[in-house]
């Protein structure tokens, strides 16, 4: 193991230890916002601190061996000789294990997300296939144990979107979408159209992490709160009842609205959401530009205006331009069978970082 490895495991065993004890603090575990920060923080080092363990385990089991193999008695030395080489094995594999998990990563990538998809040039065909992209990641999220959650939506007379936002809640949902944000682009006969040629139509996705109260504090007197009727497809409720929201942020000029549910509390809940994780997403983005280099050391930038991927139709294709990676089963894909792109991109992401931290120390 090299120094730099060595002084940072170190120094992430001590801040476990620090972390370990807060635990056990009153004053931590009676605030509950910051005994979940604290618990976050725990359970992320968790994985690193046990395998550091067990390497330092094995590390004084290759120097016991050592001494062993010092022994005259021929059928000992063969015998520590055997063990010898099996703890160096582990060893490095522990070594290796240790260096991918102490890469930089999202602090994000535990949480919940909003999913923004847009219809983009195209038309109706464009609102389809937002459509499209929509019943893909709610199908993704069922098959790794995710659940969503309709936020607000503007339907068109066929069937596509215009607009739709969804949460995604489960453990490392973030880690999983955040590959998605940019240009999508497909490539079909239009379902608007019994025959005719292929068109090119887009849609835009935009992954944001959910942003807990801890993180952005929305004071209410910033807020203009307006009620409305629902307007659209969607039971006997509709335009009966102002259950609709809407809220303005008045120092960003940011409205949000939402109408999905049929109680205006359950709506005002849903919007705060919305607006917390836009400001979120706003602050990381202002971060994110004074670490410009940063970013173009990842796979991509997820930028929205950035075309990342395309939807063949003619070709059964879908190809993803970051890592120039295609998979020849698009039905399968828009089935929420994303993994092996989702897992491609990651070690992509992953290898980059590795080069990265190399050139770094070098």
């Amino acid at each position: 193991m090299n120094r730099s490895l060595s002084q940072k495991l170190q120094e992430a065993e001590e801040r476990y230890c620090n972390l370990e004890a807060s635990l056990s603090d009153p004053a931590v575990s009676s605030d509950p916002l910051k005994c979940r920060e604290v618990m976050r923080e725990f359970k992320a080092l968790t994985p690193v601190i046990e395998k550091y363990r067990a390497l330092k385990e094995t590390d004084k089991t290759i120097q016991e061996t050592l001494r062993l193999m010092e022994e005259s008695d021929p059928e000992l030395r063969e015998l520590a000789t055997n063990e010898l080489r099996e703890a160096r094995e582990r060893a490095e594999t522990l070594s290796e294990e240790l260096t991918l998990l102490l890469l930089p990563h999202d602090p994000n990538d535990e949480k919940n997300v909003l999913v923004e998809i847009r219809a983009g040039a195209g038309g109706e065909e464009a609102a389809l296939f937002a459509a499209v992209l929509y019943r893909m990641y709610n199908m993704f999220a069922a098959a790794n144990g995710f659940t969503c959650a309709l936020m607000s939506a503007t339907p068109t007379e066929l069937g596509g979107f215009r607009e739709v936002i969804f949460r995604v809640e489960g453990a490392g949902a973030y880690s999983r979408l955040r590959y998605e944000s940019g240009v999508h682009r497909v490539q079909r006969v239009p379902e608007t159209e019994s025959q005719g040629r292929i068109q090119t139509s887009t849609a835009t996705v935009a992954v944001l992490p959910e942003a807990e109260e801890i993180e952005v504090e929305i004071n209410p007197a910033d807020l203009i709160f307006e009620s409305c009727k629902s307007s659209g497809a969607g039971g006997q409720h509709i335009n009966k009842t102002e259950s609709a929201v809407r809220l303005t942020h008045k120092p960003t000029g940011i409205v949000v609205e939402c109408q999905e549910e049929r109680s205006q509390f359950k709506n005002k809940d849903k919007a705060l959401r919305m607006l917390r994780t836009i400001l979120y997403d706003r602050t990381l983005r202002e971060r994110d530009d004074k670490i410009a280099a940063d970013r173009r050391r990842q796979v991509g930038t997820g930028d929205r205006s950035e075309k990342i991927r395309t939807y063949n139709y003619s070709q059964n294709r879908v190809t993803d331009h970051r890592i120039g990676l295609s998979i020849y089963s698009l039905e399968s894909f828009l089935a929420g069978r994303m993994d092996e792109m989702i897992n491609a991109l990651a070690t992509a992401e992953t290898a980059e970082k590795l080069r990265s931290q190399q050139s770094a120390e070098q």
